[in-house]
């Protein structure tokens, strides 16, 4: 899933530390970051809270109930 800007950071990496399997935030570059990774959770705060609509950023999750747990939070902030 595409990931615009997201602006509270504690709140959405609850969200991704709820999840049952892994998730990764895909850059642009090929990089795959575990976002489940308080190092890598670190690492991308400043493209995933700032740049993220210019960078073409994914997330990608294991399990199906984890990309529908990230995809609720990610919709209630789409038209903010």
């Amino acid at each position: 899933m595409k990931v615009n800007k997201i602006t509270n950071a504690q709140e959405f990496f609850k969200v991704v530390d709820d999840c049952k399997g892994r998730v990764e935030l895909l850059t642009g570059e090929g990089d795959r970051l575990n976002l489940k990774s308080k190092l890598c959770q670190f690492m991308s705060m400043t493209q995933l809270f700032t740049r993220a609509d210019e960078l073409h950023l994914e997330i990608v999750a294991s399990e199906e109930e984890d990309l529908q747990k990230i995809c609720k939070y990610l919709m209630k902030y789409e038209d903010m």
